[in-house]
């Protein structure tokens, strides 16, 4: 293995492997507004990074309808994308690219993501990824999603590496801050449109895309 500090690179899954935070944006703002939610796409972005019952229930606070069924919605959403992952989801540029260059280096390589088991399995057959993660978490059934750290946190205890040692790669916010509490390394890849916000500091370093991390994991030689 190549003389590096960071021994493992954790990927986020939903706009960082594939191209599908517009998918859930669309099929949140389609589901949402049929409840008679007052979403925007704009606003839908707040929510962008957390588990999906989880953005459920800040809607549901903030414009309540009736009825309430958490996992009935939840479920429609997460139905809905799958089945758009499968027909047309994309990988993001530089996807495989960067994955090479990971196991080249000999680093341990993780997935932790909010999403659950039918968008993962979706997301990792449609892009052909299923053998390129030693470690794959979800935070569907841990009683916190994103930005609670425990999903990156069981993930590096599944790759056998201290977190201090890994670099998480997220496109969110609220991602962001559940690695950087989980005590990582991070790069922020927000959306192009999401680019220039401030918020986006607190990274260890934001990229434009996956084909700058290289040039990142040079820095840790």
């Amino acid at each position: 293995m190549a003389s590096l500090s960071i021994q493992a690179v954790i990927f986020d899954m939903d706009g960082v492997l594939i191209d599908s935070e517009p998918l859930w944006q669309h099929i949140e703002f389609e589901v949402f507004s049929a409840l008679g939610v007052p979403v925007t796409i704009e606003t839908i972005q707040q929510t962008t990074g957390l588990r999906i019952d989880q953005c459920v229930d800040y809607w549901y606070r903030r414009a309540p309808w009736p009825h309430y069924d958490n996992a009935k919605v939840s479920q429609t959403i997460v139905d809905k994308v799958a089945r758009e992952i499968s027909r047309s989801g994309e990988a993001m540029l530089g996807v495989h690219q960067t994955l090479a260059h990971c196991q080249a280096l000999g680093l341990k390589i993780g997935l932790a993501t909010s999403s659950s088991t039918p968008i993962i399995e979706a997301v990792l057959s449609k892009l052909a990824l299923s053998d390129k993660f030693m470690s794959v978490q979800s935070a569907e059934n841990l009683t916190y999603g994103k930005p609670h750290p425990e999903v990156y946190l069981n993930c590096a205890k599944a790759l056998n590496v201290d977190p201090r040692y890994c670099l998480a790669i997220e496109d969110s916010f609220n991602g962001l801050i559940a690695a950087r509490a989980a005590n990582m390394q991070t790069v922020a890849i927000p959306a192009p449109e999401q680019q220039g916000e401030a918020k986006w500091v607190i990274a260890h370093h934001q990229a434009r895309n996956l084909l700058d991390l290289p040039a990142i994991l040079a820095n840790y030689a």
